[in-house]
């Protein structure tokens, strides 16, 4: 297989990357070498590949704090209502070339190691994904923090420095083996401890309540330590602040002797107050109750809401005097985003700080509280909604519970009065559930304590108010909104797929990287032979180079020609990998009789903890053990399961994607996002109407994209009637065929029973209706297969999909959230560098 084009004259060409000036390069040289001259200790005079990363990532960094320093005087200097975005995950995956991008230093970077003797892309693969994400949430709120730097808002991301985040995974023998992420295990040159904002945070104790107020008393203080990460904008200037805490032991310890056994156990005991920050939860649309997952919720936000009342207080830069006391005008200069209900405890925080400490009485403390939070829901899922025992919060946080109970007897006496009698519609509402154990539904929660509340797609909003917060609508309908998520083009084009970048910008120019709708002008290009040429290169290119990657790292040798069929979710029933698999065993089966359209297939990303997501994996791999040691198939078929799969290697992937499976039961996937990339890099779709689907359908017309199965009325009609996967059994033949060969060992000879659960789950209690949907999935495929042969009619399609993207950006996303939402007015305005003679 010849080697695609990635040289350093290639990369030169490609003018969405910067200039690289002779003085700029000459400059960069300079740093570069005095950074290299520090990192290298006096006993080792070789410098290491790493040392190299270091030095160039730090020679980025000076362009930044500059900068950096600047947006904050200028905040101060404007008193702007600020953004603070608060998120248990962040999933940023790696800074150094998104920042080289932002700032149009990518050019001028590349030039100056080339004189140096350098290989960029080496130097970029030594940087650790910063995998503080499970998947589409974490990822979201990465694409958010970009475009809210880029769009010029004054906004803040807060969550939690996890120690080890997303674990690395390995297959083993055909199983998913979990190990711990160390990613901070050579440094992070991106961020700079703040010792002097650390911020006891309160757990455990009890209440008193005295004349003058209630006090929480007789806690357990673990310290939040906050890092700062600099966020650039896309070449304006802006560089705003992710703040990531992480959890510190007080020094004072707890020693009733003074033996030395005692003061040694007190020492050992500081890493059970440290262990708040230690480990990013692994699961993803499941609700794990457990002690220390609340303890990080807590943590996140008490650390979190003292940073923003500091802030409110203190107007001045650099100034520690307090300015403000007024807290009436805290909604006018304070958002607060709860991206889920994983930071819901900001709602009785606040409370607890406007009544407790700051003495506001109830009803303006409330008032304040519910103009300053907003709510975003990400799930309809029933086992993903965090519902928080009575026992455990009374146990953890004694004050907060009765807040909330406060909270809830106003509430429901609000519903009382307007639904007199309606005793049943109480219990609906009630934020706590009764029945069995007692617990605190954390949705409930965010829906009375803000005053917004949106879905993520057209479709997961409008679910939401017609089932899963029905009554909350009904009583509130102001409240919910719809903000259909986005990606950020730097990233998810811009930096992952220059080619196509730079293919779009000579017909286009450059302005769709800040504006994406301008790529509605591409439409007129549909009919040109040279742009259709051209993007199916880039494409082509794409493809070679990941089946490079894949030969290198994963020792699979596939063929570059042959369609590209990917699917990128994380493992779980409801995103319906099982319908791909009885698509491959089905497409394997025919193959092995006919010769049809060369296909491989690659299913990205790692399984939350749970034992039937764990199963699929092993399915997976063992399919692609039968499929690719098959001398009758040869490379007609591939199957991959890619191991580890993380931000960085979604950005190797999805550029070489030639079909995207966004193929989940409708009415169950809030969203998606991987669907939007997979669209703005040229793939094609074959999806249900779920989630942005159904937006991405609109915008760039139902018939450039591979539509098939229920709708979601569909659905609801089919629980009606009754799912019966055996009627589809008996009825397709090649359905038959393929769970019996799963059934029967055929893919997993020595144990021929392996998968008899997954069988039985899917012929007795599928949930998510993989028989109903598998005949019209398997003909849509077909309708692929057939149009695959045709690649200038594949490609004038792919023309149409990027060209309906534009809706996609997470910049028209924040835009919606800046100005329906927050209160405030995005701006593609640059403010001066710290270079510039003003």
């Amino acid at each position: 297989m010849s080697k695609p084009l990635s040289d350093h004259d290639r990369r030169k060409q490609i003018s969405v990357r910067g200039l690289a000036g002779v003085e700029n390069v000459s400059d960069l040289k300079q740093n570069f070498n005095r950074h290299l001259h520090f990192t290298l200790v006096k006993d080792r005079n070789v410098a290491t590949r790493r040392d190299y990363y270091f030095a160039l990532a730090n020679t980025v960094r000076d362009h930044l704090i500059g900068r950096w320093i600047r947006t904050q005087q200028y905040y101060y200097e404007k008193d702007p209502k600020r953004v603070y975005y608060i998120s248990l995950e962040f999933y940023m995956g790696r800074t150094l070339q998104n920042t080289m991008v932002n700032l149009g230093l990518e050019n001028a970077c590349d030039e100056a190691m080339y004189q140096l003797g350098l290989e960029m892309e080496e130097l970029e693969d030594m940087e650790e994904d910063a995998g503080l994400g499970n998947g589409g949430l974490g990822r979201l709120a990465a694409c958010f923090l970009d475009s809210m730097a880029s769009l010029g808002l004054a906004a803040y991301g807060y969550g939690i420095r996890y120690e080890f985040g997303i674990f690395n995974q390995k297959i083993v023998n055909g199983w998913q083996v979990e190990e711990a992420d160390d990613w901070l295990r050579y440094g992070n040159p991106w961020e700079k401890a703040r010792p002097e904002y650390m911020r006891p945070v309160h757990f455990y104790g009890r209440t008193e309540h005295h004349p003058d107020g209630v006090k929480w008393v007789d806690t357990q203080v673990v310290l939040a330590l906050p890092y700062d990460t600099p966020i650039p904008g896309y070449r304006n200037n802006i560089v705003n602040t992710m703040r990531l805490w992480s959890a510190k032991a007080p020094c004072e310890f707890n020693l009733k002797d003074f033996n030395v056994g005692g003061y040694i156990q007190a020492v050992l005991d500081r890493n059970l107050a440290e262990n708040i920050s230690r480990v990013l939860y692994p699961n993803d649309n499941f609700f794990e109750g457990k002690e220390l997952r609340l303890k990080q919720e807590y943590f996140v936000v008490s650390a979190t809401l003292q940073d923003i009342i500091r802030r409110f207080k203190v107007s001045k830069f650099g100034s520690r005097e307090i300015a403000r006391t007024d807290f009436s005008k805290l909604p006018d200069k304070v958002a607060i985003q709860l991206n889920d209900t994983h930071p819901a405890m900001a709602i009785p925080e606040l409370m607890r700080v406007l009544v407790d400490e700051e003495k506001l009485n109830w009803e303006m403390a409330w008032d304040i509280c519910v103009r300053t939070c907003a709510y975003t829901n990400h799930t309809v899922l029933p086992e993903a909604l965090e519902r928080w025992p009575v026992e455990l919060f009374a146990h953890l946080l004694p004050r907060h519970l009765e807040i909330v109970y406060e909270i809830n007897r106003r509430h429901l006496e609000r519903v009382a009065a307007k639904y007199p009698g309606d005793v049943d519609r109480l219990r609906r509402m009630s934020l706590i559930e009764e029945g069995g154990q007692k617990r605190i539904n954390m949705a409930h929660l965010c829906i009375v304590g803000s005053h917004a509340v949106n879905g993520v797609a057209q479709i997961h909003s409008d679910i939401l108010k017609a089932t899963v917060f029905k009554d909350f609508y009904e009583m509130e309908p102001h409240k919910f909104q719809n903000k259909t998520n986005g990606i950020t083009p730097r990233r998810w084009l811009v930096m992952c797929n220059p080619g196509l970048a730079e293919v779009i910008a000579e017909r286009i120019g450059e302005d769709f990287i800040r504006d994406l709708d301008q790529l509605r002008n591409l439409v007129k290009f549909v009919n040109d032979e040279a742009f259709i040429r051209d993007i199916a290169k880039v494409k082509q290119e794409n493809k070679m180079k990941f089946a490079v990657h894949l030969e290198e790292h994963y020792k699979v040798k596939i063929n570059p020609n042959s369609m590209f069929d990917i699917q990128v979710k994380r493992i779980h029933e409801y995103k319906r990998q099982l319908l791909n698999c009885l698509h491959i065993i089905t497409y394997y089966n025919l193959l092995r009789l006919f010769n049809v359209v060369s296909l491989t297939v690659a299913l990205l990303q790692a399984a939350p903890g749970y034992h039937t997501a764990k199963m699929i994996i092993r399915l997976i791999t063992a399919i692609g053990e039968v499929v690719n040691n098959d001398p009758v198939i040869g490379d007609r078929l591939k199957v991959i399961f890619l191991e580890n799969y993380r931000v960085t290697l979604a950005e190797k992937g999805i550029p070489a994607a030639d079909l995207s499976e966004q193929i989940s039961t409708a009415g169950t996937e809030a969203s998606g996002t991987g669907n939007m990339k997979f669209m703005l890099n040229g793939a094609l779709t074959i999806g249900t109407m779920d989630g942005a689907n159904v937006e991405m359908a609109e915008e760039a017309s139902e018939e450039n994209l591979f539509i098939f199965g229920m709708r979601v009325d569909d659905v609801e009609a089919l629980d009606k009637r009754g799912y019966h996967a055996e009627e589809y059994y008996n009825r397709l033949p090649e359905l038959k065929q393929a769970i019996d060969q799963i059934a029967g060992g055929f893919f997993s000879p020595k144990q021929p029973d392996l998968f008899k659960e997954i069988v039985n789950m899917l012929m007795h209690h599928d949930r998510f209706k993989v028989f109903a949907d598998y005949e019209d999935y398997i003909k849509c495929q077909e309708k692929v297969n057939a149009l695959y042969k045709n690649p200038k009619e594949w490609t004038k399609k792919v023309i149409y999909n990027i060209a309906g993207c534009g809706k996609f950006s997470s910049d028209r996303t924040i835009a919606q959230y800046a100005r329906e939402i927050w209160g405030v007015e995005p701006t593609l305005e640059k403010i001066p560098a710290p270079d510039d003679k003003q």
